[in-house]
């Protein structure tokens, strides 16, 4: 089902956000009834208490939700996700006043939280209510969010037996359809023909043929082009991962999976602009022809890259597809990918890092972050760390010794395979959310994406 909000001219039931703070004098403003039931109930203004207010036949007339005070707001996000949750059916408009971020926040907030990924049970109870835009906020916009979202939840949620690189294809030929977007892809023996060696050797071992998706759209404007690893699942190759570690391998494709949201986004708003998005879609397997610790490989770019680990096979599929991309010089270049554990011991699950030397950029994304609550924060594409990816033996070194600055390295590593784009940014996102939250269920969850929708227009000269 589409997320979208609710007909602006339907009857509508107020729903009243009310802080720890303001709550008794609120409730002592109701009539005499009204102050009875949340005093007999213990309304306080609790941060996510919800509560439906009754008229003296006990028909709802309408609900508050508490919101805390601001250190437990400051903690969280989506938090109105907790209403849309659980209020009964019918159709509500917030009759608080908010700012316009925080009333953009709402509405993507409770379209968000009515996700269900239930493809493979029967479908359980959908939230009934639905939430008007409120004023001043453009709905359009929040539905494309929202929907882009629910793209990239849905293909990171789908295990490997059915989200291989066949299956991820068949996503991005679907969405190259709905928008008239030009699509091709190169597979198996092809991939060494048409000059992507590593994407092959990654992919060789695998019964599922590796490939590289090509999605193009748009004939005029400045080039944008999204690179995302879609490694369907990674058993670390002959460097085989523990167990532990091999549990949640089917989001290793959620750098693809993003940037198809992200792509799908940017077509139904109409950018002005030349898109282009590339995913190398593989599965690292183990089988008699995997490439082994130790081999060196030669790139497209002619860099050759010794492998002291199998298991840090992102970076190669995604070096050959960033030069690739950067033949065309594009005006911007974005990779986003399941990168490195570091990245995580780094910042966390809900933190995605982002790497680029264009200052502009990095403030125009800080500023995104925070205007559509999508945060990330940047890392440095540290010089000094140059030497950690350069082994002597070859150009490149996929996994370097020591286990520090992971994800730093690995940026760097990308790094190498860009130089004609104008302006590079590189994300090491995790792609999950561990545990439930308002908004955002334990599953796969898109990052960077908002962001990169809220700062690309002004990045790119875009008419608003």
């Amino acid at each position: 089902m589409s997320p979208v909000l609710a007909d602006p001219a339907l009857p509508a039931l107020p729903l009243h956000l009310v802080t720890r703070e303001g709550a008794r004098a609120w409730v002592t403003s109701l009539p005499e009834p009204a102050q009875a039931w949340l005093a007999a109930t213990g309304f306080d203004g609790a941060l996510g208490d919800v509560r439906v207010m009754p008229d003296s036949r006990g028909q709802i007339v309408g609900a508050v939700m508490g919101m805390g005070d601001a250190a437990g707001r400051a903690r969280g996000r989506f938090h109105i996700g907790r209403a849309a949750a659980v209020l009964p059916p019918g159709v509500y408009r917030i009759a608080t006043a908010l700012p316009p971020d925080e009333a953009a926040e709402a509405a993507l907030g409770w379209l968000i939280a009515g996700y269900r990924f239930d493809r493979y049970r029967k479908p359980g109870k959908v939230p009934g209510a639905s939430l008007q835009p409120p004023p001043g906020v453009d709905a359009r916009r929040i539905e494309v969010l929202a929907a882009a979202e629910a793209l990239t939840r849905d293909l990171i949620n789908t295990p490997a037996c059915d989200m291989g690189p066949d299956e991820l294809e068949a996503a991005a030929a679907a969405l190259a359809a709905e928008f008239g977007a030009r699509h091709a892809v190169t597979r198996g023996g092809d991939l060494l023909a048409a000059n992507l060696p590593m994407i092959h050797a990654v992919g060789r071992a695998s019964a599922r043929v590796p490939r590289l998706i090509d999605l193009a759209w748009g004939g005029a404007g400045p080039r944008l082009t999204l690179v995302g690893k879609g490694v369907c699942f990674d058993t670390g190759g002959l460097d085989i991962k523990p167990a532990a570690s091999m549990g949640l391998m089917k989001k290793d494709m959620g750098g693809a999976a993003t940037v198809l949201g992200l792509a799908r986004a940017v077509m139904a708003l109409g950018w002005r602009v030349r898109l282009r998005v590339l995913i190398p879609a593989v599965e690292n397997a183990i089988a008699g022809n995997a490439f082994r610790p130790q081999d060196i490989l030669t790139s497209r770019k002619g860099l050759t890259v010794e492998v002291n680990n199998t298991d840090a096979e992102g970076r190669l599929v995604l070096a050959d597809a960033l030069a690739l991309a950067d033949e065309e010089a594009p005006d911007v270049l974005v990779s986003m990918a399941t990168l490195t554990g570091a990245a995580r011991v780094a910042l966390g699950p809900d933190l995605a890092p982002f790497y680029t030397d264009d200052d502009a950029l990095a403030a125009a994304l800080e500023a995104g972050a925070r205007a559509s609550r999508d945060p990330v924060w940047r890392l440095p594409f540290w010089p000094p760390y140059e030497a950690e990816i350069e082994p002597g033996i070859a150009d490149l070194d996929n996994a370097p010794s020591g286990g520090m600055a992971g994800s730093i390295t690995a940026a760097l590593f990308l790094r190498r395979f860009v130089g004609a784009a104008r302006r590079f940014v590189h994300f090491d996102i995790y792609g999950w959310q561990p545990k439930d939250a308002p908004g955002r269920p334990k599953g796969g969850v898109g990052q960077g994406a908002r962001a990169l929708v809220s700062a690309l227009p002004g990045v790119l000269g875009l008419a608003p």
